[in-house]
């Protein structure tokens, strides 16, 4: 296989280490894991496996074909895969795969699965005030899921990562109405800054997401999650760009004197967004060296003029998502699911 320029250094221990803090933080709830989006972009295979030997029981993914992706790693085993998307008419006849359910949504999938799998556990989404997926709290009262076997009745808060926005009282409140109306085992509300608004909302399972991967959507999370992923790429060239040149497409960067100038094998198609056009930072050891000029589909300039850069040498770039969403304007979590397939993933 040809040598791949640009790569993705990925964590197993920080992985780890962030399952385990939510996990903790999640008090007597047991802790799941959102792999879907292939883990957030990092490799929901990867992502599983290690949680899985790290202790997490409880998988969630978009659709089936994501479940089909990693439904082999928890055969024989104790650990679920839910299905957050249901069971479209698309979706039939269903896969068989062991230890994968539906999350319902909607009285039609409601019926659906009764049509095609009578008896067969599931898992509900209600919708408490996102107005996104979910059936509705009147609908369980009026008898939809009369008969049914749920493992767990869920809802998502819409502004967890806002903790004094007065809708996640709201939706909690509405959750909590709806204990005992259902033969549902479990209840589960909290994504990962939901567990950051504490006990009230972690019920009997959480289910975290973008901090499992190193991102920090609410302040209380900072010192407790560690980044995970970091991407690194070769300089194909070095030159010396004189004062009043300019660098890259469209002119926006000058130089105001004499700069060395490294063009790395890096771009937006492969996940570094343009947004961070004269506002990234890549490092060779500890000397920052400043994304200048724009993000090209498969370049990035930098300035080297702190560090012995040389052709062939490999740079990293910054690895707090926290940050780079800051200078990028662009979220943490389009950073990490937009990782493209052209990276080399090497787990530690």
């Amino acid at each position: 296989m040809p040598h791949r320029p640009n790569r993705l250094y990925l964590s197993s221990d920080a992985l780890v280490a962030n399952w385990r803090a939510l996990a903790r933080l999640s008090g007597a709830a047991a802790c799941g894991a959102a792999v879907k989006a292939d883990g957030y972009g990092l490799g929901a295979r990867e992502v599983v496996a290690r949680l899985l030997d790290a202790g997490c029981r409880d998988f969630f993914v978009a659709n089936w074909a994501e479940a089909q992706a990693i439904a082999d790693l928890i055969v024989g085993g104790d650990a679920t895969i839910a299905v957050l998307h249901g069971v479209r008419e698309a979706d039939l006849p269903l896969p068989d795969l062991p230890g994968v359910r539906p999350v319902l949504s909607t009285p039609a999938q409601v019926a659906r699965w009764r049509s095609v799998a009578p008896g067969g556990e599931c898992d509900v989404m209600v919708d408490t005030g996102m107005n996104r997926l979910g059936v509705a709290p009147a609908e369980i009262a009026a008898g939809l899921l009369d008969g049914l076997t749920i493992d767990t009745l869920m809802s998502h808060l819409a502004c967890a990562d806002e903790p004094g926005h007065a809708l996640n009282a709201v939706q909690r409140e509405r959750f909590v109405a709806l204990a005992g109306r259902t033969a549902a085992r479990r209840l589960s509300l909290a994504n990962s800054a939901g567990i950051a608004l504490g006990a009230d909302y972690h019920f009997d399972l959480t289910r975290p997401g973008l901090a499992l991967y190193g991102g920090v959507p609410v302040a209380a999370l900072a010192g407790a999650i560690c980044p995970v992923a970091t991407i690194a790429a070769e300089v194909l060239q070095c030159r010396t760009v004189r004062a009043g040149e300019t660098v890259g497409y469209n002119a926006t960067w000058t130089a105001p004197a004499d700069t060395r100038v490294a063009i790395v094998n890096l771009g937006y198609a492969d996940g570094y967004r343009r947004a961070l056009s004269d506002r990234g930072c890549a490092f060779a050891r500890d000397a920052a060296l400043p994304v200048i000029g724009r993000v090209s589909m498969d370049l990035i300039a930098l300035d080297i003029s702190a560090a012995d850069v040389r052709e062939g040498d490999w740079v990293r770039f910054d690895d707090d998502p926290v940050h780079v969403a800051q200078v990028s304007g662009v979220s943490q979590y389009e950073l990490l699911t937009g990782l493209g397939r052209r990276f080399a993933r090497h787990w530690s």
